[in-house]
């Protein structure tokens, strides 16, 4: 893009202009790097590591200082084995061996690797490999292991690819090879991640015990390149959609691109999508376990960037006819969001769980359960950070507000009640002696009768009293004392 055409789209779209500026001069990463501290080596190593990762190298390279390096040489092992699996120049009978024993190679000191053809991206990594062995010799033991362990299993599992002959010629089948694929690839990576979040005391050690959180993790992200790339591996003649899914909308996968199926494909790109947005609730569920915010940015901005680009793919033609990605601008406003804590993140998958069902067409045969699905996003996010609705908070303030009125006017009507009674009574027992004293009754005579009776009582009390004390026996009374 030129320069003129930039300046006209930011002038057309300055809410993208604006989250790139805000980005780059807001952005203050938790660490920073510091580059002259480091050996020639280390220095190399990010220098690879840049090389070979526009996504990933700015967010390791604000991790805290404890898994700097260690992620740094666990990323660069990873992408040096998957340039052997990608090089399809290297033969087979080669090939096999090379990825079955990298962890083993990758003990060797100076070894390099220079067989890769020369359009290969990543080549470079590998002739200049010796730089990556020689700091995985100083790397933690605990932290080498588990690199070492990961790169085992993904090298097995990409040789076993490399030689199922199914899979080269007619891609994959069932939903169940093309997970298992996904954990190859991606599902290893977030468990050798997690373990060294985990062995750093940087993460919740009970998601060790959660592993299939950490399975979501990488599914969610392989599975959104996997729709977001579908021209690009159809142009590479590769075929990652599984059979299963696609076969129910074309007959052949060549199908799948002519513009008079182009409805039939959107269906069938609208059941991946599906697929991959029910791991959307463990992913959230993950990030809850991060302890240090450098770490919470490592996963969470990926995973921000993911749910974006499946609201941007879903039902979308041009995924059949170029690559597609989200804008410079909408990542910029992503990062910055994700890097501030797990409620805002929430918001953001939120956020476009929503645009996705905005955009769900009630014709499409997956209309219900992506709505279902859509729905229990939104729930889940519910569970975890409540909504705070200022109508529904003015409601009730107004409902305990009247509720306290009428509590305050019950109250006084009990007082004016009670107080009426007794005004009642003063009243009636007036009038009854008014009527009374009207028809003769003389109140004198039977006050001075009631006197004289209470008298003789008082009197007679008195003499009774004093008879019984002088009754009583001297020789008694002193025993008693």
């Amino acid at each position: 893009m030129g320069a003129f055409t930039k300046a006209a789209y930011f002038l057309l779209h300055p809410n993208q202009l604006r989250s790139i500026v805000q980005w780059k001069v807001w952005h203050e990463p938790v660490h920073r790097r510091d580059p002259s501290k480091e050996t020639e080596t280390e220095k190399a190593c990010f220098r690879y590591l840049e090389l070979t990762s526009r996504s990933f190298s700015a967010v390791i390279q604000e991790l805290n200082p404890e898994l700097l390096m260690p992620i740094c040489l666990f990323y660069l092992v990873l992408r040096g084995l998957d340039t052997i699996e990608d090089d399809m120049t290297i033969d087979l009978a080669k090939k096999e061996p090379l990825l079955r024993e990298f962890a083993d190679l990758m003990e060797i000191d100076g070894w390099t690797f220079t067989e890769n053809g020369p359009n290969e991206k990543d080549r470079e990594l590998l002739v200049h490999f010796d730089d990556v062995i020689a700091e995985l010799k100083k790397v933690k033991k605990p932290y080498y292991d588990i690199i070492r362990e990961i790169t085992v299993k993904m090298g097995n599992g990409m040789a076993d690819y490399a030689l199922n002959a199914e899979h080269n010629t007619n891609g994959v089948n069932t939903i169940e090879e093309y997970e298992l694929y996904c954990h190859y690839v991606a599902g290893l990576v977030g468990e050798g991640l997690t373990r060294l979040f985990v062995e750093s005391n940087l993460a919740n050690p009970a998601l060790l015990e959660r592993m299939e959180l950490t399975e979501s993790m990488g599914q969610f992200l392989q599975k959104t390149n996997i729709i977001r790339d579908i021209h690009e591996d159809y142009v590479d003649k590769r075929r990652f959609w599984p059979k299963t899914i696609w076969s129910k909308y074309v007959n052949t996968w060549d199908d799948m691109f002519k513009p008079q199926n182009r409805e039939k494909a959107l269906q069938c790109s609208s059941e991946m999508v599906l697929n991959a947005l029910k791991h959307t609730e463990d992913c959230l569920f993950y990030m809850a376990g991060m302890r240090d915010q450098s770490v919470f940015n490592f996963v969470a901005i990926p995973q921000a960037m993911a749910i974006a680009t499946l609201e941007l793919v879903f039902r979308n033609p041009a995924i059949f006819e170029r690559n597609v990605k989200i804008t410079k601008g909408d990542a910029c406003q992503l990062m910055m969001e994700s890097t501030q804590n797990l409620r805002v993140v929430c918001e953001v998958f939120r956020r476009y769980a929503r645009r996705i069902h905005k955009k769900n067409d009630p014709r499409d045969p997956n209309y219900l359960a992506i709505s279902v699905q859509c729905g229990k996003i939104e729930q889940f996010i519910e569970s975890i950070f409540p909504t705070q609705d200022p109508k529904k908070i003015a409601l009730a303030q107004a409902q305990n507000s009247n509720q306290a009125a009428a509590n305050t006017t019950d109250n006084g009507d009990t007082t004016f009640l009670v107080l009426s009674m007794i005004g009642v009574l003063f009243v009636m027992g007036g009038l009854m002696i008014g009527a009374a004293w009207l028809m003769g009754a003389r109140f004198d005579m039977a006050y001075e009768d009631i006197t004289a009776r209470v008298g003789t009582l008082v009197n007679g009390a008195a003499a009774v009293s004093s008879a019984t004390v002088s009754s009583i026996p001297t020789t008694v009374v002193h025993q008693e004392l």
